[in-house]
C-alpha cells in the first residue's frame, strides 16, 4: 500500500524551476516528432512529474477519502463542489467582469493560455480503455470540442484566434509557476495514466467553468473586444453546462456504480484540479491588484515578466 505524505512547500524559485522543466518535458513528450528529442526519455523529468502528482494527491487525501461511494451520493457530493470546492466564487472574476482594464485582461488571458493543456487531447487520452458508457459520453464531448465537424468551430481554433487577435504569445518563461503547475497537473494525470483522477479533474472543469468564463466574457464585452475574440469564452459559458450534466450522469455515475473504489480517485482528481485553480486565482489577484504596475521582479502589464514569473 502506498502511503501518501503531505507535499513539501517549495520556495518560489524552486517552484518556477520545477514547473518550467516539467512544462518543457510534457510539451516535448506530447508533440509528434519524426525523431523524438532525447529529453523525452529523461527519467529525472518523469520521476519529478510523478512525484508532483503524488504530492498533489496527498494534499487532498483526507477529503477525498471521506466521499460517499454510492453513485447517487457521490454525484451529489461532486456537484456540490461548484459551491464548496477550492477556489469557487473567487472575487477575481467579478473584478475581471467589472473593473479590469484591457492590459490587465490581456495579462490574465495570457496566464490562462499558459495553464491550458488542451482539453480535447486530455479527453482523448482519458477515454483509453474506459467502460463503454463512459467512453461514449467522452466521445460526444470530444466531438463538441471538434466543433461537431465544423473546422471554424473547433474549440482549440477559437482559443488560438483569441490569442492571435489579442497578440497573446505566452512562452513558458512568461508564465507564473501556478499557471504552469495547472497545465502540468492536467497533462501529467493523462500521460502518467492516473486515469480516474484525470476523469474527475476533467469533469470538475466542466462543472465549475461556466460561471467563471461568463464573467470573463462579460469583461471582454465591456472592454469592446469583438465577437470573434470573445467566442471561446462565450461558448463555454453555455455549452459546459450541458457537458457537465452529461459527464456527471454518463461518466461519473456509471464508473462509481460499476466499482465504488473509483469514487475516491475521481474525488482526488477533482479536488486537485480545483486546488490548482485556487492557487492561480490567488496569484493573479496578488499581481493584478497590486498598487504599482511594476514590482521588484520587473513585472509589466503590457508585456510579460521581464525576469521571472
Amino acid at each position: 500500500m502506498t502511503v501518501l505524505t503531505a507535499p513539501p512547500v517549495l520556495a518560489n524559485a524552486q517552484a518556477i524551476a520545477l514547473h518550467r522543466r516539467l512544462a518543457h518535458h510534457l510539451r516535448v513528450r506530447l508533440t509528434p516528432a519524426i525523431t523524438p528529442e532525447p529529453a523525452v526519455l529523461d527519467e529525472t523529468d518523469i520521476t519529478e512529474l510523478r512525484a508532483f502528482i503524488r504530492s498533489e494527491c496527498a494534499a487532498v487525501a483526507t477529503r477525498s477519502a471521506a466521499v460517499p461511494v454510492d453513485p447517487d451520493g457521490f454525484v451529489a457530493w461532486f456537484t456540490a463542489l461548484q459551491f464548496d470546492g477550492p477556489g469557487q466564487d473567487d472575487p477575481l472574476f467579478a473584478w475581471l467582469a467589472n473593473e479590469a482594464d484591457l492590459e490587465q485582461m490581456r495579462w490574465f488571458l495570457r496566464q490562462e493560455l499558459a495553464g491550458e493543456a488542451g482539453f480535447d487531447d486530455l479527453v482523448a487520452l482519458a477515454q483509453i480503455k474506459m467502460p463503454a458508457q463512459a467512453k461514449m459520453e467522452m466521445a460526444r464531448n470530444l466531438w463538441d470540442e471538434f466543433g461537431r465537424g465544423n473546422p471554424a468551430g473547433v474549440h482549440g481554433t477559437l482559443l488560438t484566434r483569441m490569442a492571435t487577435e489579442l497578440h497573446l504569445a505566452c512562452a513558458i518563461e512568461d508564465a507564473t509557476w501556478e499557471a504552469l503547475a495547472l497545465a502540468n497537473l492536467m497533462a501529467g494525470l493523462a500521460v502518467e495514466r492516473f486515469a480516474f483522477q484525470a476523469v474527475g479533474a476533467l469533469g470538475v472543469i466542466e462543472l465549475t467553468a461556466p460561471g467563471r468564463v461568463a464573467k470573463v466574457a462579460h469583461g471582454m464585452r465591456r472592454l469592446g473586444l469583438p465577437a470573434t475574440t470573445r467566442r471561446y469564452y462565450e461558448l463555454h459559458a453555455t455549452i459546459d453546462i450541458e457537458h457537465s450534466q452529461r459527464w456527471n450522469t454518463e461518466v461519473i455515475w456509471s464508473l462509481v456504480a460499476a466499482d465504488p473504489r473509483i469514487a475516491p480517485l475521481l474525488a482526488q482528481g477533482a479536488l486537485m484540479r480545483l486546488r490548482a485553480g485556487e492557487r492561480c486565482f490567488e496569484r493573479y489577484r496578488s499581481e493584478l491588484w497590486s498598487r504599482e504596475r511594476h514590482d521588484d521582479r520587473g513585472f509589466n502589464f503590457s508585456g510579460s515578466f521581464a525576469q521571472s514569473a
